[in-house]
């Protein structure tokens, strides 16, 4: 043989053989990854949102496995002022896994006409919001209303719509538990607090 041919020869056998069944292990096993984290997050919180500041999309799966407080909020409401509250039960409660999500709504009393710019800057100069706040969206039923999915769905398991402002729901780290609380009650009243220690103390 010529020696041209036999350094070709030489270079091809050189090449490593494409190892297919490591190759569907490997994508079977990310396929199985993502199929368990996927059964991880609870139809409930299975949604994404807009986040406030920015609108840009958040996944509340990454909420998975926390307890999360879902109010509806409005910057010009007699329950306003629950904001402090909401924000205080944030920072005394995040470190055992509690989330707070608030989610701005005009469904009541047109109680909160503003931008999204105007409302995130009422929450942090007003009150000091740290906690996660999302776009404008209905909350309750009505003629022409694009019903947010996660309200419909924290309805339908608690049977109790928000009829107000400030409406709080509090759901368990597994997600298959809805307390409803109405918008009178204070985030720090003692009923309140009883519930939450009793999620936040159930694993």
């Amino acid at each position: 043989m010529h020696p041209v041919g036999r350094l070709l020869l030489r270079k091809k056998s050189m090449h490593p053989i494409l190892n297919l069944p490591g190759l569907l292990a490997a994508l079977l096993l990310t396929l199985s990854s993502v199929t368990q984290a996927a059964s991880a997050c609870p139809p409930l919180i299975h949604h994404t949102q807009l986040r406030l500041q920015d609108e840009k999309p958040v996944d509340l799966c990454g909420y998975a496995g926390k307890v999360l407080l879902v109010v509806n909020t409005a910057s010009f409401c007699g329950y306003t002022s629950q904001y402090k509250s909401l924000e205080t039960l944030n920072a005394r409660y995040r470190s055992r896994g509690l989330v707070v999500l608030g989610f701005p709504s005009n469904d009541f009393g047109q109680q909160e006409p503003g931008s999204s710019a105007d409302i995130a800057a009422f929450c942090e100069n007003t009150f000091g919001v740290k906690f996660a706040m999302f776009a404008k969206s209905h909350v309750a039923p009505g003629a022409g209303r694009q019903l947010n999915p996660l309200f419909a769905g924290l309805a339908q398991r608690s049977g109790q719509a928000p009829r107000w402002n400030f409406h709080k729901y509090l759901i368990n780290r597994q997600g298959d538990q809805v307390i409803s609380h109405a918008s009178k009650v204070d985030p720090e009243d003692p009923a309140f607090i009883r519930d939450l220690e009793r999620l936040l103390g159930s694993k």
